[in-house]
């Protein structure tokens, strides 16, 4: 949630391929993972690697939104 709230908070100062990609990975990540941790609770059932692969996606996401702020600052 956070890392989104900034990436939105950063493209008020202007967009870049990096910081929308970081946005879209985090988003990724927020309905992977807490979507399948929600499923868990609510039906009994696993929906396999969709927990693992939404933390990938948040991880992912951080740095995708470190390398726009590198990148921001060479150009």
């Amino acid at each position: 949630g956070l890392g989104l709230v900034l990436a939105g908070v950063l493209a008020r100062f202007g967009a870049s391929v990096w910081l929308a990609l970081s946005g879209a990975a985090l988003s990724a990540g927020i309905v992977l993972f807490c979507g399948s941790l929600y499923w868990l609770a609510f039906t009994a059932t696993s929906l396999g690697a969709a927990a693992p692969l939404g933390g990938s996606a948040f991880i992912a996401g951080w740095i995708l939104l470190a390398v726009h702020a590198v990148a921001g600052e060479r150009g």
